[in-house]
This record gives structure tokens, sequence and C-alpha cells, in this order.
């Protein structure tokens, strides 16, 4: 296995991502920063982890979000 030092997402399990952003949103505030269906109606880590693992935008789009929220905890 290769080491990818210019990746900061590398080691990072998609359920922890998703977890650090309920815990600094909230599902609600999530809902709104990225409006797709499984943060809106009965969101659940469950339900956005099946969802986001076989559609890539919007894998991006959490992926993208959880950078910035990186960024500004630096």
């Amino acid at each position: 296995m290769s080491s990818q030092p210019n990746n900061p997402l590398h080691g990072i399990k998609l359920e922890q991502i998703i977890n650090d952003l309920v815990k600094y949103y909230g599902w609600e505030h999530l809902g709104h920063r990225i409006n797709i269906r499984c943060f809106t109606h009965d969101p659940s880590i469950k339900s956005s982890l099946k969802f986001l693992r076989r559609t890539p935008w919007a894998r991006k789009k959490v992926e993208d979000l959880y950078l910035e929220v990186l960024n500004k905890r630096k």
C-alpha cells in the first residue's frame, strides 16, 4: 500500500466524515448545506452511507464540505 501524503482524506472512513459533519452542523443544517434526501428526510448514518457509497457526485459534495470544516478548524 502506498502512502498518500497529499490526500487529506486518506485513512478517514466515510462514516467518520458523516459523523463529524453531523456533530459540527447537525442534520438540519447539513441538509441545508447539501440538499440531498438522505440528509433532509428522516436522516440516519445508515441511510446516508448507503446513498453516498453508490452516488459519486453526492459523496464528492460531502467530502468537499468535510475538507472545508477541517480547514476552518486549523
